[in-house]
């Protein structure tokens, strides 16, 4: 009982930590009615939602490996849910998609419990220092030596655990410079972290390297993977499928088009914001975190940047 106690008080303390290191936007959210959620994909797989990016478990004989952790403030509830759904097997490993505080908060506490922390090398690199976030306009503190990820990789590593095979791959800087999706093949399983928001306008974090460019190419890549019958864990939102990624992939395509050209014809930022150029699409998209003013904010100042002449398309 002693034991218990030291961890549970350890996991409260880790949890602090962790909550002071995420944007004071989302620190002050009210978790206490947050409930996880499991959608089973297929035997020992299951997508879980909660009060942050969707996370992805997978569970069996050789321990659990689950994709993000969400906030710290529900490292227990999702600890929880890891033993029911896993049978009381160790979790062993956390993949994050990328740095930001609603998919690596809860990482000091599943490091507590003994999982190894594994991202591409730009997480632990962003994790490790102070960061200013643009697009929010807040100042995140570098996250305690607990939550940093242990194993980093440059392009890509496979996990072979419970009889499947767990691919993990880096792709170009999209919605940050860090992010990493997760493909499982013989289940036909993706979770792209927030490469999707399905149903939703993105958060892009152009202060860490990400651009609607890169956000479509992306996808581009992505694609090929996906069939009628791939099952999509996005970063936020609904289960998603190949017909909600083209739908998503469309409506950035349409942004992208409309505010390039306003952006080349050197519109200025208010009276892009007057001229309300993406009307059609918010009642549509504009109903998630990112809100239709801030998106469209973002995005044209962003394009409005990098379509001087010489300047790189991004």
């Amino acid at each position: 009982m002693g034991s218990l106690m030291r961890r549970s008080a350890l996991l409260l303390v880790l949890a602090f930590l962790a909550v002071a290191a995420v944007p004071a936007a989302r620190a002050q959210q009210n978790f206490d009615k947050v409930v996880i959620t499991p959608v089973k994909l297929a035997d020992g797989l299951w997508m879980l939602t909660g009060g942050g990016g969707n996370l992805l478990l997978c569970a069996g004989p050789d321990g659990a490996l689950m994709v993000d952790a969400q906030y710290a403030a529900l490292a227990p509830r999702i600890l929880a849910a890891v033993g029911s759904l896993g049978g009381g097997r160790p979790l062993r490993f956390v993949v994050n998609t990328h740095y930001h505080g609603d998919h690596v908060g809860g990482d000091s506490a599943m490091a507590a419990a003994g999982a190894a922390i594994v991202a591409h090398e730009n997480v632990r690199r962003r994790m490790s220092v102070d960061r200013f976030n643009e697009t929010f306009g807040t100042t995140t503190k570098a996250a305690p030596a607990a939550a940093l990820p242990v194993l980093t990789f440059a392009d890509s590593l496979t996990f072979h655990l419970n009889g499947r095979e767990i691919r993990v791959f880096h792709l170009p800087p999209a919605h940050t410079d860090g992010d990493a999706v997760v493909w499982l093949p013989a289940a036909n399983v993706l979770h792209t972290g927030d490469l999707l928001f399905n149903g939703t306008y993105p958060v892009i974090d152009v202060s860490a390297g990400g651009s609607i460019g890169g956000m479509i190419r992306a996808l581009d890549r992505l694609l090929p993977l996906v069939g009628p019958a791939t099952r999509i864990v996005p970063g936020h939102g609904p289960l998603a499928d190949r017909a909600a990624l083209l739908r998503f992939r469309s409506m950035l395509v349409t942004v992208r088009d409309r505010l390039t050209k306003l952006a080349k014809e050197r519109k200025s930022l208010d009276q892009v914001m007057a001229a309300k150029p993406l009307a059609d699409l918010d009642p549509v998209w504009g109903g998630g975190f990112m809100k239709p003013d801030l998106f469209l904010r973002v995005v044209y100042t962003d394009l409005s940047r990098t379509t001087r002449p010489g300047t790189p398309a991004r």
